[in-house]
């Protein structure tokens, strides 16, 4: 009877259908936001900007990663941060609580690889801000590290054929309140990781050593980094680059004026159908630029940062709560919410 009732329940388990995005309301898009009375939380969004689910979080949540198949994400504490949460989107449970091992600190972002079997971290060592990505299994275990080649590491990207980018920040942070350490001394670079090897380093003029490579998109063949000005402030320098494998980085920028509204800071870029963007949170601008480089225009929007590709254009959103698609840099509300959105919009 018993190994009857083994057989039957092994049955059961395969024919029981595997649990899907569509089960968590079929999300577009994942943000976590500040909400009204203080609390913190992910949120799931619809492919016409409405929530689809909520999920509280500890603190402030920065990113995440999406399995690319099981409704699962985790969220990532805001820089250098020592919570990483494995939620399921579709029952809210919490899967797992990721800790770094002694001596490490996440750094807001992680990605999964396309089959969605091993999960990787972006984590900086505490003492030196030294980068590394942590490596994780299935089942969330913690099997290995490998450097990035560089310092204070923060997204990092799977691109679709195969292994990922890193963007190296190159900042040092004091690890217990990310007071900016070596700011005359940064390094910043851009890395191309295979096989848990570096396979490819970009590092741009040494002029331009301020200039912190934070964010990245991709979209044939060429990778979109966002940069961040650690520099003498007021100074007007480019805040996007463009690289393809094996050629120099390409630099972009809008006309002189309006290149300095942006304030020497871009927050997210993404790209969508041969444009690609970036936003200014201190600027309130979003820039779009052709795939070589060429400025096509600015949308104004104050405190605006979350940007993701959707049809037609960019999905935005704001410190202000608002919800927003930029088509041909017109901006469309697409709903008002009670919270202050976070820096990014992950992509499922």
């Amino acid at each position: 009877m018993t190994s009857r009732r083994a057989f039957l329940a092994g049955l059961m388990a395969v024919a029981a259908p595997k649990p899907s995005w569509a089960d968590a309301g079929s999300p577009r898009w994942l943000a976590c936001a500040r909400e009204a009375d203080g609390a913190y939380a992910l949120f799931g969004l619809a492919a016409d900007g409405a929530d689809t689910f909520r999920l509280p979080l500890p603190a402030r949540g920065h990113a995440g990663a999406a399995h690319p198949t099981r409704p699962e994400a985790v969220a990532f504490a805001r820089r250098p941060g020592a919570f990483a949460l494995v939620l399921d989107c579709a029952t809210g449970a919490l899967i797992r609580d990721l800790t770094p091992p002694d001596g490490m600190q996440f750094n807001g972002h992680g990605a999964f690889t396309a089959e969605g079997d091993i999960l990787y971290t972006v984590e900086q060592r505490a003492t030196d801000s030294r980068g590394f990505l942590g490596i994780w299994d299935s089942a969330y275990r913690r099997i290995g590290q490998i450097e990035t080649g560089g310092i204070g590491p923060h997204e990092m990207l799977r691109l679709p054929g195969g292994g990922f980018a890193v963007a190296n920040g190159g900042i040092a942070t004091d690890p217990a309140d990310r007071t900016k350490l070596n700011l005359p001394d940064m390094a910043p670079s851009l890395v191309y990781v295979e096989d848990d090897a570096i396979a490819e380093e970009v590092t741009l003029d040494p002029a331009l050593h301020f200039a912190s490579i934070r964010h990245l998109a991709h979209e044939d063949g060429t990778l979109a980094f966002a940069m961040q000005w650690e520099g003498p402030a007021g100074q007007v320098v480019p805040l996007l680059g463009l690289h393809r494998r094996g050629a120099a980085p390409i630099l972009a920028s809008a006309p002189g004026p309006e290149q300095a509204l942006m304030q020497g800071y871009a927050g997210s870029v993404a790209f969508s159908q041969g444009e690609v963007a970036i936003t200014s949170p201190r600027g309130g601008r979003l820039h779009r630029f052709d795939a070589r480089g060429a400025f096509l225009g600015a949308t104004p929007r104050a405190d605006i940062c979350g940007l993701a590709p959707c049809p037609g254009g960019f999905l935005t959103t704001d410190g202000g709560g608002g919800v927003l698609r930029v088509t041909g840099g017109q901006a469309r509300p697409l709903g008002l919410r009670p919270r202050a959105w976070d820096n990014h919009i992950v992509t499922l």
